[in-house]
């Protein structure tokens, strides 16, 4: 799954053409790497993200298509 669709999806982020901007800015970061918005995302992998003055770090447990939005926050773990 691309990054930008499981940040929309997971609701780390509301709107994906939002998350595809952050990608684009740089202010997302794959395994400690820079991140396009194409980017293939996968269990284990670790994203950053650096939003107004703060930084969210988080580990991805689980991708899925679609989830509910009480169980989108199972799809990852804050760090």
């Amino acid at each position: 799954m691309r990054i930008d669709k499981f940040l929309k999806v997971s609701r780390v982020i509301k709107r994906r053409s939002v998350a595809n901007e952050a990608c684009d800015m740089g202010r997302v970061t794959l395994n400690g790497k820079p991140s396009k918005a194409g980017a293939e995302v996968k269990a284990g992998d670790v994203v950053e993200i650096r939003f107004g003055g703060g930084t969210t770090r988080f580990r991805i447990l689980s991708v899925a298509e679609s989830v509910r939005k009480d169980e989108a926050k199972e799809m990852y773990e804050l760090l």
